[in-house]
């Protein structure tokens, strides 16, 4: 789906510093996605709410409250983020426009039923003691945001990306402007202003796939029949999202390193404000990531299939084979090197940066190691683009269930070791799979001719 990157070329075509910086802003906002953007949101309501008549512990409960439904609706709509994407893919290569839009209704359908199902579940089992209204707020805004991910998905597609940018403008600065007219409300204001930012953004996306989409049927199911689904996919897009949130989990409930802060929620002090903190300074990361996947390698990838699908000279197949290599690493490698010259020009100012937003220079340390892994996060993301255009499932789910299971083991030998090594599992986990990750998809490339000619009848 690369019509925001059609849309990026052409901003780059007029080969001037205001348009690169203007496609590199869009690929930044677009490649961030809201979940990154909600960080940032959810952060400034927080620090605004504190100067305003809400107390501090209501302000604490909303930013956990908050943490937990991003959480636990990233992860479930992980089960559907990448197959349904494959399947949108494959039915515009097919041509078939007119189910997009159905299928994405009964995508809502599911997520809603699932999600309210779950939602219905943990307001019985775990905050029964919380008032009705902070429990139905919950269920509303989980409800949405499991709506909202898959939403997103279309971003890429999307050629409207002006309108874009301003939705996304919309919709939290009406989070943000509803969330301090209701604070007077407490907490149950705080999660009702949240609730209508991004009702905001999922309405208006939607409105904005109808436009470009338009459908003869209201809903299918197209996309659960068992010759279109891939498992491999439902496992990498789960696998990935709770990699993603295992250290975090594991920081949250263990009795040595949290507290109780509302009914059954918990929150490590002193590990969650450096990572969320750390997870904002991947955006100029994911420009790169967004510009160069969409660009340069969807670009050489294009030319390399089209000239296998039409019959060209082994010599040119071979030599468009050779340019897939060195964009794809030509890509990962200025991936790394803009995050690393954010992570560092990030070091040089932590300290003042911690200092402006009131945090102790002691979280310092754990600070540091959080923005190291948060890039290599990105890093290992990348590697999996370029697998997911190779087809290469198999690899992709071997690398989120090593980040996963390696995520769990070497947190919880951190929490042993003691609080200096604080951020070090979630690290590691990360630079294992990434390092295994380069290894396999220098593997696939070097048989990229073989399983291209001899497999492609399996």
């Amino acid at each position: 789906m690369a019509g925001i990157g059609f849309e990026i070329r052409r901003i780059l075509k007029r080969d001037s510093f205001l348009n690169l910086f203007e496609a590199y802003g869009l690929a930044g906002i677009i490649s961030s996605g809201p979940w990154v953007l909600s960080v940032l949101g959810v952060m400034m309501i927080g620090v605004i709410s504190f100067t305003l008549a809400v107390s501090d512990t209501e302000v604490v409960q909303f930013l956990v409250s908050v943490t937990y439904l991003m959480a636990v609706s990233l992860t479930l709509s992980g089960l559907f983020q990448h197959v349904f994407t494959r399947w949108v893919a494959d039915r515009l290569y097919a041509k078939r426009n007119d189910l997009i839009l159905p299928n994405l209704m009964g995508l809502i359908w599911v997520t809603t039923v699932l999600s309210l199902g779950l939602g219905l579940m943990a307001m019985v089992l775990f905050f029964s003691d919380t008032s009705v209204l902070y429990r139905l707020l919950m269920l509303a805004n989980f409800v949405v945001l499991c709506n909202l991910w898959p939403v997103t998905i279309f971003l890429s597609s999307m050629k409207s990306y002006r309108r874009i940018v301003v939705v996304f403008a919309l919709g939290y600065a009406t989070a943000v402007v509803s969330s301090m007219v209701l604070s007077q409300f407490g907490l149950e204001g705080l999660l009702a202003g949240l609730l209508l930012g991004h009702s905001l953004l999922f309405f208006s996306f939607f409105y904005t796939i109808i436009r470009q989409y338009p459908g003869d049927h209201f809903i299918r199911f197209d996309f659960t029949r068992r010759r279109q689904i891939f498992p491999a996919l439902i496992l990498t897009g789960l696998l990935f999202n709770a990699a993603v949130w295992a250290d975090k989990f594991i920081f949250w409930f263990h009795p040595d390193t949290s507290q109780p802060i509302i009914a059954s929620l918990r929150a490590s002090v002193i590990y969650d404000l450096p990572i969320f903190l750390a997870y904002l300074s991947i955006i100029p990361g994911m420009a790169v990531f967004l510009v160069r996947m969409e660009t340069d390698f969807a670009e050489a990838y294009e030319r390399f299939y089209n000239a296998v699908r039409e019959g060209d000279t082994l010599e040119r197949i071979n030599r468009f084979r050779d340019q897939m290599v060195i964009v794809a690493r030509n890509g990962i490698y200025e991936i790394f090197k803009v995050q690393g010259l954010t992570v560092i020009v990030i070091f040089l100012w932590s300290e003042e940066i911690l200092a402006a937003i009131g945090i102790s220079p002691l979280y310092l340390p754990l600070f540091h190691i959080d923005l190291v892994a948060v890039g290599i996060q990105l890093l290992l993301l990348a590697i999996q683009n370029v697998l997911f255009y190779l087809d290469a499932r198999g690899i992709n789910v071997t690398l989120c269930a090593l980040f996963f299971f390696g995520n769990i083991a070497f947190t919880f030998i951190t929490i042993e070791l003691g609080a200096s090594f604080y951020g070090y599992g979630f690290a590691a986990a990360g630079l294992l799979a990434a390092l295994t990750g380069l290894w396999l998809l220098s593997r696939k490339f070097d048989k990229l001719e073989y399983e291209t000619f001899m497999l492609q009848g399996r």
